[in-house]
C-alpha cells in the first residue's frame, strides 16, 4: 500500500510540476508577444514619417504647374494681335467704300451742291487715294467729272478724322436733265463694293465732283 500511494504522489508532483511549467510559458509568451506589438507600433509610426514627406514633396511638385501658364497667356495674347490685323487696321491699305461710314448733307453754296461726308467705320484704318470719288447717277451710270484741275492727296482715315467731297449734279444754265433721288459712291472704278447714298430729289445734267479734301470749305464744287 505504501509503494502505491509513492507513485501517487510521485504522479501528483509531476502534475503540478508540468502545470506551472506550462504557465510560465504562457507568460514568457504573452510578454513576448506584447513586445512585438510594441515593436510594431513603432514600426508603423516610423513609416508615416516618410509619409508625410512624401506629401510635401507631391505638394512642391504641383507647383512645376505655375511656369507653364506664363506661355499659355503669351500665345493668347498674339492671338489676339493677329485677328486684329486683318481689318484693315495699318497703315497703307486702301479704303473700300464697305470700310466707310457715310453720310450726305444739302448745301447751298455755289448755286447748290452735295456734301459727300467719309468717315473710317470703328477699328478701321485705311488710305483713300489721291484720285477723284467715282459719283454717278441714274441707271445709265452717268458719272461726275473733275470739279478740280489738279489731284489732290491722299488721306489716311482712322478714329474721327473726316473726309469731304463736293457734287453739282448740275452744270447747264437750260431746263435740262433728269429728276433723282440718291447717287453711288466709290472709292475707285474698280471698287466692288459701291453704295447708294440718299439725297432727295435732284436734277442731274453734266455734274463735276472734287477731290477728297480734310476740310468741308475745300469741297465746294465750283463749276468753270
Amino acid at each position: 500500500m505504501r509503494k502505491h500511494r509513492r507513485i501517487r504522489t510521485t504522479a501528483l508532483a509531476a502534475t503540478v510540476l508540468a502545470a506551472a511549467l506550462s504557465l510560465t510559458a504562457c507568460q514568457d509568451t504573452d510578454a513576448d508577444m506584447g513586445a512585438g506589438a510594441g515593436t510594431g507600433t513603432g514600426q508603423k509610426v516610423s513609416s508615416e514619417v516618410p509619409a508625410g514627406n512624401a506629401g510635401q514633396e507631391a505638394a512642391q511638385g504641383s507647383d512645376t504647374s505655375e511656369p507653364a501658364d506664363t506661355p499659355e497667356a503669351a500665345d493668347t495674347s498674339e492671338a489676339a494681335d493677329t485677328s486684329e490685323s486683318g481689318d484693315k487696321s495699318g497703315y497703307g491699305q486702301v479704303c473700300g467704300a464697305n470700310d466707310i461710314s457715310w453720310s450726305t448733307r444739302s448745301e447751298t453754296q455755289a448755286g447748290g451742291y452735295i456734301l459727300i461726308i467719309a468717315k473710317a467705320n470703328p477699328g478701321i484704318t485705311c488710305v483713300l487715294p489721291a484720285a477723284l470719288p467715282t459719283v454717278a447717277f441714274g441707271s445709265d451710270g452717268t458719272e461726275a467729272g473733275p470739279a478740280e484741275q489738279a489731284v489732290g492727296e491722299e488721306i489716311t482715315l482712322s478714329g474721327t478724322t473726316t473726309a469731304y467731297a463736293g457734287v453739282n449734279p448740275k452744270t447747264t444754265n437750260d431746263n435740262g436733265g433728269k429728276e433723282l433721288d440718291s447717287i453711288v459712291v466709290a472709292i475707285g472704278n474698280t471698287d466692288p463694293n459701291p453704295v447708294s447714298l440718299p439725297v432727295g430729289p435732284i436734277t442731274v445734267e453734266d455734274p463735276i465732283v472734287t477731290n477728297w479734301h480734310t476740310t468741308a470749305a475745300d469741297a465746294v464744287p465750283f463749276s468753270s
